[in-house]
């Protein structure tokens, strides 16, 4: 299995990076690789909530996930359950959205934001390959995050 860290620090204060994760408005913002919208953000950031949302392709694909919390350390810290879903919030496999093998059906999140700075890591990737794609997105989104401050 191969994990993927990225680092990246923003001209913003950690509540504001902590509102990029937990905030049905600024997730939409943000959420998505360059060319993607995200017009569903349903946020119930708890210890077992569930947020339900859609990343929607160019060519009007909507991309549905849920992000199931396991830890909430309000204003610093996020785990949770990154899975592939219907509109509905019921688990997907991703091989049968078209996405490569290897990506997992539910991949481990942890956020961790101090002020300036955000740190993501996801866990579980059958190979090198398959993480450097998910960072590639990852890195994407987080250039769109970097340009809303």
């Amino acid at each position: 299995m191969t994990d993927l860290e990225v680092q990246r620090a923003f001209d913003a204060p950690a509540s504001a990076l902590w509102a990029a994760w937990t905030e049905s408005d600024v997730v939409r913002t943000w959420w998505g690789p360059q060319g993607f919208t995200c017009p569903v953000a349903r946020m119930d950031v708890r210890v077992g909530g569930v947020s339900l949302v859609a990343m929607r392709t160019p060519d009007e694909v909507d991309l549905w996930s849920t992000w199931t919390y396991t830890c909430v350390d309000d204003g610093e810290r996020l785990e949770f359950l990154h899975g592939f879903s219907d509109a509905d919030g019921g688990s997907y496999d991703p091989q049968d959205l078209g996405f490569p093998p290897g990506i997992p059906r539910v991949v481990p999140h942890v956020v961790t934001v101090r002020d300036g700075l955000m740190t993501v890591v996801e866990r579980g990737y059958a190979d090198a390959q398959t993480a450097e794609l998910s960072r590639l997105g990852l890195e994407s989104s987080l250039d769109k995050l970097a340009a809303t401050f």
